[in-house]
Formats: structure tokens, sequence, C-alpha cells
């Protein structure tokens, strides 16, 4: 049985984009055993991609240990950097599946271009090495969870990065306007922000026990989001999960534009996303001046639209564009 390695030892939201690589090959290699490399919280969300046979624990390519035989066909899902390139050359895979890097120039493989959506890029890469990819095969089964939060509007107050961090003032004034319509709000977040969704929940007046951050393991929040009636977020991993699980939402964008890992365009139609059309620097330590042009009210206008959409049949086709604000 041949082995094919594939790399892509990053966060949520960029395992989502590669769903529907990870599928074609699954398609185009049924007998094959294919060996994901990727980090070990991740696993509840990998097993309901089902494309996967085993998960190689790896937080980033240097810490990625094989001791197999050398694998078939090794695909780096990573990155264009000479880090991942390296980590999949150790393997000794007898063909190595990547975009070019000038560290490695008798590595052929397409030429990487930063202004392309996630998902189509990690296809294209699929496609140069003779796998044919289907973009729109995104969407994951809703998982199992003992706990429901059927129908809530989930409110995901954090991001990985300071630039992506919409204001806790702003959200905790969404937050009061879904209570004052009656909705059932709960605050999704990491260990890590808690406080923050505490925070936000006190200036919103929203009740202690409608703060999940922290308290839900990835599988749960998961089930959360699939059930949810709208979410709300930055440009997070959660926000990835809901347009996976077909949930409507509001997307806040900024510094990335969403034309680089939003939604689709063809699931607009379900989706909210607004951005100021201004890039702006990923690494910051302060949130994105263009995010910060993104107030309240427009996404109070947005929030209420999804929500009446959700109910007036008939409104589920058509396709909406990006939504440029300021």
């Amino acid at each position: 049985m041949a082995v094919v390695l594939v790399l892509q030892a990053r966060g949520l939201g960029e395992l989502l984009t590669a769903v529907p690589a990870l599928r074609a090959l699954r398609r185009a290699q049924p007998r094959d055993h294919i060996v994901l490399a990727a980090p070990q919280r991740l696993k509840p969300i990998i097993d309901l991609i089902a494309s996967v046979d085993t998960l190689v624990p790896t937080s980033e390519p240097a810490a990625l240990r094989w001791d197999g035989p050398p694998p078939e066909l090794a695909i780096n899902l990573h990155g264009p950097d000479a880090e991942s390139i390296a980590a999949l050359s150790r393997t000794e895979a007898k063909r190595i599946l990547s975009y070019r890097d000038p560290a490695f120039p008798d590595l052929a493989g397409p030429v990487w271009h930063t202004d392309t959506h996630e998902v189509e890029r990690w296809c294209r890469l699929l496609e140069s090495g003779g796998i044919g990819a289907d973009r729109r095969n995104l969407g994951l089964v809703p998982p199992v969870s003992t706990i429901s939060h059927r129908d809530c509007v989930v409110v995901h107050v954090g991001a990985s990065a300071p630039a992506r961090r919409w204001p806790a003032e702003r959200f905790a004034a969404v937050v009061r306007h879904l209570l004052v319509l009656g909705r059932d709000v709960v605050l999704t977040g990491d260990e890590s922000e808690r406080d923050l969704a505490l925070s936000i929940a006190a200036r919103a007046g929203l009740p202690v026990g409608r703060v999940l951050a922290g308290e839900q393991n990835l599988i749960e929040v998961a089930a959360t989001v699939a059930e949810a009636a709208l979410v709300i977020s930055g440009d997070t991993g959660v926000a990835r999960l809901a347009v996976a699980f077909g949930t409507r939402t509001v997307l806040l964008f900024g510094p990335t534009p969403p034309h680089w890992n939003g939604p689709p365009q063809h699931l607009l139609a379900r989706h909210a996303v607004l951005w100021a059309g201004q890039l702006g620097d990923p690494d910051a330590q302060t949130p994105d001046a263009g995010l910060l042009r993104i107030d309240v009210g427009e996404v109070v206008d947005a929030v209420d639209k999804q929500l009446a959409r959700r109910t007036v049949p008939g409104t589920e086709s058509g396709r909406a564009p990006y939504r440029r604000v300021g």
C-alpha cells in the first residue's frame, strides 16, 4: 500500500481551506494510505473531513517526525516556504508536490501568487500534479453533541492575531441589539479569550452562562456553530467552520481581503461579508485600520438582514458580492 504524506501544520481555518484538496486526493488515490501532518488539536475536524487515514501530530514543519518508509508522494499544503519543503525532503519521499521556492531550484511546481483564494490555491497545486479537484467540495457533516444551542446567534469575539480583532465595545453593542430582538446569544472563543468574552458579556448585559469561550472543546464549538441561526465573527477558523456547515454568517474582514480566504463566490448567498477594501499588516499588534472602518451600524444592519432572510422562503439562492464599507 502506497503512503501519501500531506503537510498542513497550521490552524483550523487553514485546514478547512484544504478540504477540497484532501478529498480530491482521496478520490484519486482510494487505495493509498493518506497521512496528514497537522496539529493534534484539529483531529476532531480532520475526522469530519473523512479523507485522512492517519494523523501525525505536527505543530510546525520543523516538528515533523517521520519514522516510516519514504512516502510515494509528499504534498505541501502548508505554504511556499523553504522550511516546509525541507521537512518533506527529510522524509526522502519519492516525489514532492509543492509550490516553488528559490531554495529548492530543482523542485518543479507552480508559482505562488499571493492574490489567490486559499481553496483555489491548494486545488491548483493538486491539478499541477495531475489530480483533479472540486473547489465546491467544502462541506462538513455536523458533529453529534450532547449539548445543544440550536438557533442561537454565535458571536465569536476573538481572533488569533490582534490585527483581526474587532473592538470589544463594538461586539458588546451588537450583542445588546440581539438581546433587544429577543435572540438567544452565546459568545465563543478559546481559553485565552474567556476574559475578553466575559467583559463583552458584562457590557452587553448577557448572562455569564451564555459565555462559552474557554468552556468548550473543538467538537462542541463545531456543533454549536453548525446548529446556530447565525455566526458573527472576524476572519477566523470559526467563520470557516460556519461556511463548511452552511450556517449563515456576518463576517468582518481586515487586514486581509475576503477574496483570499472568505466564503467562496458560489456560497456568498448565505454570507454577509464586510470589509473596507484596504489591505493592512496581518501581524500588527493593534486592530487593522480597515477593520476599524466597519462600524456597529453596518454590522447590525447586516445581522438584521441575515436573520430576516433565514425566515423568508425563497431567499437562499442568488449570489451576493462582498460588501465594502466605510
